[in-house]
């Protein structure tokens, strides 16, 4: 199988750079659709060769109706297994973003608009276990294609396949599709050390550390990229469950979670460490804003201004386009 991969992969990517990726929505036409026979196929193709041969021989009757019948049986089976993709619709789901290290899921929409139910349907991407599908007539099914990431910035998911073997496994058809889509992952947060939770700078009267002040105001459920140095250790000894201790200084200002407040190191690493500030600063409901080097995002709040934050940091000092999964 490897072998007929890489026999056909040229063919492939050219037969790719004929179709510009989607939009948001592809339907199955028959120009999209391919088909050959499986390795059970090629045996059964085997198998007809040498009984037509024997019949032929022998001049048996009986032995040229079963195999024109057993050849007419295959013949219908390209026709079903054809059939069960032509027509069908694709519509690519929202991308959640992740952050470095997660696992993406790539999710779609499989609509069968005829009065025959579709079966035995596979959505693959390479180096991925493809998730079985089965739309029945007149509605939709969703499915799902992990991605592990490795790295911020802008990913995308590239190419898959839907396939199908049904009804009678001697054939698979099957159609590529490609959506221009990216997938924003952001950086892998990582817990500020003690020594640098001054790091960023505070306007108004108070100063709004998020979860780095001085005062002691309770408990909550452990986080990954939480420093051990906030984690209470007794509360663990009594209940078994890691807590972290949250410490609050006076309300009232603004928060700037700033790039060069950071000690030196590279880059990825202080992108880490304004990712986790900027969680924390989230977590505490507090108004903040984010220096970079050429950017410069005033203080504000809410689930849409974290997503500002960390899609500039997932996006810092990277191009505009997305590297492919391939």
């Amino acid at each position: 199988m490897k072998l007929a991969a890489q026999i056909l992969e040229p063919a492939v990517t050219w037969l790719m750079r004929r179709e510009h990726p989607a939009g948001r929505e592809i339907t199955l036409h028959r120009r999209r659709i391919y088909i050959l026979p499986t390795r059970q196929g090629l045996v059964f193709g085997l198998m007809l060769v040498v009984m037509l041969l024997g019949a032929i021989n022998y001049s048996n009757s009986m032995a040229f109706l079963l195999t024109f019948l057993l050849a007419g049986l295959g013949a219908n089976g390209i026709w079903h297994t054809h059939r069960n993709l032509l027509g069908l619709r694709i519509t690519r789901l929202p991308l959640e973003p992740v952050f470095a290290g997660e696992t993406a899921y790539c999710r779609y929409r499989i609509e069968n608009p005829s009065h025959v139910p579709r079966r035995g349907l596979v959505l693959h991407r390479r180096d991925v276990q493809g998730a079985a599908i089965a739309a029945q007539a007149r509605a939709e099914a969703v499915a799902e294609l992990p991605i592990v990431t490795t790295r911020r910035g802008s990913l995308r998911p590239g190419r898959f396949s839907l396939s199908t073997t049904y009804p009678l496994g001697l054939f698979r058809a099957w159609s590529w599709i490609q959506f221009d889509e990216a997938l924003t992952v952001y950086p892998h947060p990582l817990a500020v050390d003690e020594r640098f939770t001054d790091a960023g700078s505070s306007e108004g009267e108070g100063r709004p550390d998020p979860g780095l002040g001085e005062d002691f105001s309770g408990l909550r459920e452990y986080q990954p990229g939480d420093s051990p140095r906030r984690v209470d250790w007794k509360a663990l000894a009594r209940t078994g469950d890691l807590y972290t201790r949250n410490f609050e200084s006076p309300r009232g200002g603004e928060l700037w979670i700033d790039w060069h407040a950071l000690p030196a190191t590279d880059t990825e690493t202080r992108l880490s460490m304004l990712c986790h500030q900027v969680l924390l600063a989230h977590q505490q409901g507090i108004r903040y804003g984010l220096r970079l080097s050429g950017l410069e995002l005033e203080p504000d709040q809410g689930a849409d201004h974290r997503h500002r934050c960390l899609s500039a940091l997932a996006h810092y000092g990277q191009p505009a386009q997305g590297s492919p999964v391939s």
